[in-house]
């Protein structure tokens, strides 16, 4: 089996599981109880946010726990509707992850304008379209660190200024990039962040949004007290512990793994160019490490996904989250990939577990396949 679709779910690591297992099993506590038995379970919730915070050069209690990225982004972008009504405009961007886009249809239907800037062909949202349509009643701009399809990450650091000259709080969905690049919540200038857990090497079903101190936006689930108020319901202490130990290994490991995914990629690319196979590699040079998003000339990427898949080899025709549909994807249409590359279109993104001759195998089987 070779497994190449890291950018849609990763391996639990070993020290994750490990460490999740003590609160699974005799640590069971209700971290909100005031009596000694739960005094573990708090202290474990405390030093997980600990340790997420420094991961990101955050604040402790600038983090909050949510189920994962969907969450966190729907919490952010439903905000809107308790902000100031005279600034509620949204800006965002075109390849945003379906959390996004989904929710601004939504508060769009609630009369909460919503606008979208183009990309180009690279994907990559350019400061000087965000300039143009940011105005004295934007609320907020949300726009991804990294794109879950073709890999690019954008100039955040830019956006969040332009964003903040206009007097509007400033968002990133950094679902693919936390855990895989330095992320530095003070350095890039951003007001909110969503990461999911599993992502990198984390427990499915938890994740986190940072919001800086003195930020204010509503709570998305009303109950209990748990989060400072903004997200009730009783803390997941193992799948957050289970969370904290994966950032920190990944984090502590960056560098390392940056290079060795370079190599797989450019393994990869350099044995479909000897094949001989005619493809375009979508994105920006300035990508995340191992996101490799192909488009074959007169291929039908659903059959490419299939036809591997009986070979053992598991990839993605897109985001995972859009893996039902098989039209062309909403990044592919945005950043105009030629009508005869689009429709042939696969994302292989390597992890940690994947070798070279990884690379080289799926390299032959797509050149079996297309002939």
């Amino acid at each position: 089996m070779i497994y190449a679709d890291n950018a849609a779910t990763t391996k639990l690591c070993r020290q994750s599981y490990e460490a999740m297992e003590l609160y699974l099993r005799d640590q069971y506590a209700n971290a909100s109880q005031p009596y000694s038995f739960a005094r573990s379970t708090k202290k474990a919730l405390n030093k997980a946010r600990e340790i997420i915070a420094s991961c990101i050069n955050a604040l402790p209690e600038e983090i909050y726990f949510t189920s994962g990225g969907t969450e966190s982004d729907n919490q952010v972008i439903k905000s809107t509707l308790f902000f100031n009504k005279n600034k509620n405009e949204i800006i965002t961007s075109s390849i945003e992850h379906h959390a996004i886009l989904n929710s601004c249809e939504t508060v769009s239907f609630l009369g909460i304008p919503v606008e979208y800037l183009p990309v180009d062909r690279e994907g990559v949202v350019q400061p000087f379209d965000l300039e143009k349509k940011i105005s004295t009643k934007t609320g907020l701009v949300s726009i991804m660190y990294g794109n879950n399809e073709i890999g690019t990450i954008e100039p955040i650091k830019e956006l969040a200024s332009i964003a903040h000259n206009a007097g509007a709080l400033f968002h990133t969905d950094a679902v693919q990039g936390v855990g895989h690049v330095p992320i530095n919540v003070h350095a890039l200038g951003v007001d909110l962040l969503s990461s999911s857990s599993h992502k990198f090497n984390g427990p499915k079903g938890i994740g986190f949004l940072y919001m800086k101190k003195g930020v204010k936006i509503h709570p998305y689930m009303n109950g209990g007290a748990q989060e400072k108020g903004m997200r009730a319901g009783t803390e997941n202490v193992a799948a957050i512990v289970g969370m904290a130990t994966a950032l920190k290994m990944n984090v502590e490991r960056l560098a390392e793994e940056r290079k060795h995914l370079t190599i797989l990629e450019d393994t990869l690319i350099r044995s479909l160019q000897e094949f001989g196979l005619d493809f375009i590699r979508n994105g920006s040079s300035n990508h995340l490490p191992g996101n490799v998003n192909l488009s074959f000339c007169g291929a039908d990427g659903e059959m490419l996904l299939h036809r591997l898949d009986l070979k053992g080899i598991f990839i993605s025709t897109g985001s995972a989250c859009d893996s039902v549909d098989t039209q062309v994807s909403h990044v592919i249409r945005a950043i105009h990939v030629p009508k005869e590359y689009a429709e042939g279109t696969i994302r292989i993104s390597f992890g940690a577990n994947n070798t070279k001759e990884d690379a080289v195998k799926i390299a032959k089987e797509i050149k079996n396949i297309l002939g």
